[in-house]
């Protein structure tokens, strides 16, 4: 058994979706404690409704985001560590939110959503690491540049 990761940071919708089904999967599992996005189509209500369209299923577990107060510390002190520290410690006590999410996806490939790119300064992959400790489940991180590849690049025009 597999759960994958995504970020949708520089994504738009039709390159997530298309990230999506490259990758088989099946329902999408929100870890961000407020889905709410600037990004078109990434908020919890547009997100739901336009995966649903596309055969996809949408879970919020706002148990597994990150709590508020190590966001807010994290974005004051810059202190990766600590916010690793703190993220963590909050994980340990949501064992019931970790099997329910590993039931999940040993019914469906489920993929865990949040914005940043990078999945290792994110938080998603404290949760796909406590899954796999847990559960012995295994982790593929969607990059998203898989869906950057093969799109043309802005052409400049040459001063004459």
């Amino acid at each position: 058994m597999t759960i994958c990761t995504i970020g949708y940071e520089g994504l738009d919708i039709q390159a997530f979706l298309s990230l999506l089904i490259k990758h088989g999967v099946r329902t999408v599992v929100d870890i961000r404690e407020l889905p709410l996005s600037r990004k078109p189509g990434f908020s919890k209500r547009g997100l739901s409704d336009i995966l649903a369209d596309s055969g996809l299923d949408y879970v919020h577990m706002v148990q597994l985001g990150c709590p508020k107060e190590v966001r807010d510390r994290y974005k004051k002190n810059g202190s990766w560590k600590q916010y690793t520290k703190g993220f963590l410690q909050y994980l340990d006590e949501q064992g019931d939110a970790l099997e329910e999410l590993a039931a999940a996806a040993a019914e469906s490939r489920c993929a865990l959503l949040c914005f940043e790119a990078d999945y290792t300064r994110c938080h998603r992959s404290f949760v796909a690491d406590a899954l796999h400790e847990r559960f012995d489940i295994d982790v593929q991180h969607i990059d998203v540049a898989e869906a950057k590849k093969g799109k043309p690049g802005r052409q400049l025009a040459a001063a004459a």
